[in-house]
């Protein structure tokens, strides 16, 4: 055997201590490399019943090759005599396996050498192994990373024992990357390569929302609230449709928290992202109006088509047209996706000119429709009279917004 001292239980301490690769995994690689200097250095494949064998306490290692004891010897690599197994070990007897110390007495820099390279693979694999499981584990979830170098189209982020990749798709619009720079990111992918794992990671994804929502908002970490669904174009606006089984707990007022600090902590944590948070609602009319907030809404009808479509045609003031669609359609796009619904959204002046006659027909023009300067009569006019659908429809908008003044003034 080959006197090394305690190098051995050292070293594996310390790879140990500093990469996580535990020790009986250098052992092993250790072991495994031995044999592959050993069949080097006698340049024969004939290993099967080679090992090496470390001894920890006495600083030791080796190579042995496990020998049948037989009366008479016709293979010298696979047996060996009875005479000369007592001369190892006095108790042995026919038909036993003796391990036999085959460490060359020459076993110099080449053999040094192919040992250190399967080291060294075998650290890299189990390196690489270990990563892996530890960032599959985390797909799906927010990380802290250190932006480490910013490249034409990516931006190489330090997320701890490995380099994550930010691609130019995932990155926010308009944001100015620095190296030395903490974001928070999340992984959104895990790709194995021959190296180390690659990480792909986003900034865009609605995800991040979400999770800023359960840190801050404990109602929703205890699950009185619950996000149902979330529409985000990062850097510009998001919505955010949020419910709650307790009539006690407002949904919305939860998550802007007193004075609105918790929202305005989402806000700054997204570099002043806009943020709507809509009540959600099981009826889909309600749920549309209230997602194409702040625009007012004069009615929403539901289209019937063969295809079963969900899909609703809005009609707004003329002078809500342009605040409902938002700018480049930004509004109803976000609507769209945060209700599941095709929205056709449609002006007062639009509907009266395009599809009057539809409605003077089907004698629901002046039902569904009233004139526009109908809408701005006082509703206690006419006090004694049942309530219309106009007027129905005005006390919506009229909640809806002393609502949206609250939320400006938390």
């Amino acid at each position: 055997m080959i006197k090394i001292g305690a190098a051995i239980s050292e070293a594996a301490e310390q790879l140990e201590k500093e990469k996580g690769i535990p020790k009986e995994v250098f052992i092993r690689s250790l072991s495994d490399a031995m044999v592959t200097a050993y069949k080097k250095h006698i340049r024969s494949h004939d290993v099967s019943n080679v090992e090496a064998l470390i001894d920890e306490s006495k600083g030791e290692i080796g190579v042995f090759r496990c020998k049948r004891v037989v009366d008479e010897v016709l293979n010298d690599l696979a047996e060996v005599s009875l005479e000369d197994a007592r001369k190892i070990n006095p108790e042995s007897e026919l038909d036993d396996d003796l391990n036999i110390d085959v460490t060359p007495a020459d076993f110099g820099r080449i053999a040094a050498q192919a040992a250190k390279q399967v080291i060294t693979q075998r650290i890299r694999e189990a390196e690489r192994q270990l990563i892996l499981e530890e960032f599959v584990s985390k797909k799906g979830s927010l990380v802290t990373g250190l932006i480490q170098r910013v490249e034409p189209r990516n931006v190489v982020v330090n997320i701890g024992r490995t380099e994550a990749v930010l691609p130019s798709k995932e990155q926010v619009p308009g944001e100015y990357y620095r190296v030395g720079e903490r974001i928070r990111i999340y992984i959104l992918d895990v790709r194995e390569t021959t190296r180390l794992p690659q990480v792909i990671v986003s900034q865009v994804h609605p995800r991040i929302v979400q999770e800023l929502f359960e840190l801050e908002v404990p109602e929703i970490e205890d699950g009185i609230v619950e996000i149902k669904s979330i529409s985000r174009e990062a850097g510009f606006r998001t919505k955010i449709a949020v419910s709650t089984n307790d009539p006690e707990v407002d949904p919305v007022g939860a998550c802007i928290g007193p004075r609105g600090a918790r929202i305005q902590t989402i806000v700054n944590e997204l570099k002043n992202e806009k943020i709507d948070i809509i009540r959600y609602s099981e009826d889909p009319v309600e749920y549309i109006i209230n997602a194409l907030s702040p625009a007012r809404i004069i009615s929403v009808e539901i289209v019937e088509n063969s295809e079963n479509a969900k899909e609703a045609l809005i009609v707004v003031p003329d002078d809500q047209l342009s605040l409902a669609i938002g700018k480049e359609g930004q509004n109803v796009r976000l609507a769209h996706k945060l209700t599941a619904w095709k929205l056709d959204i449609k002006s007062y002046s639009q509907i009266e000119s395009e599809e009057g006659d539809y409605y003077q027909e089907s004698g629901r023009y002046e039902e569904e429709f009233p004139e526009e300067e109908d809408l701005q009569e006082d509703q206690e006019s006419e006090p004694e009279e049942e309530i219309s659908e106009k007027e129905e429809v005005e006390e919506v908008y009229n909640e809806k917004e002393v609502d949206e003044t609250e939320d400006e003034e938390e």
